[in-house]
């Protein structure tokens, strides 16, 4: 009977903190409301922009079939993965040369 009572309260604590803890996330039971980032722009779903500017190559590609990596919180689309691999050795060497292009084809996250 001990053991019952053991696993119960362990259940029950469990529980919990899957429902309203750390696991909320898991049961999608989490906070619904849009989580801001520090520069004032909600974070979440990436919406890519409609072109983008391969920052190795300087080659245009669609980023719907470009492939991405994240560098400073800022997404950045290549035409190949041979591109991407050279950026992600990198990076700084291609983030400064396109910093003031960057803007144009950084991605927003979730909805305006």
């Amino acid at each position: 009977m001990e053991v019952l009572v053991y696993f119960a309260i362990w259940a029950a604590l469990i529980f919990v903190m899957m429902r309203f803890g750390c696991g909320a996330h898991v049961l999608g039971h989490g906070h619904h409301h849009a989580h801001r980032g520090t520069d004032d722009r909600p974070t979440g779903e990436v919406i890519p922009p409609r072109e983008a500017r391969d920052p190795v190559c300087g080659m245009i590609v669609e980023p719907s079939t470009a492939k991405s990596s994240v560098h400073d919180g800022r997404v950045y689309y290549f035409c190949s993965q041979e591109c991407r691999k050279k950026f992600e050795t990198t990076p700084l060497t291609y983030v400064k040369s396109t910093a003031v292009s960057s803007t144009s084809t950084e991605a927003y996250h979730g909805s305006r």
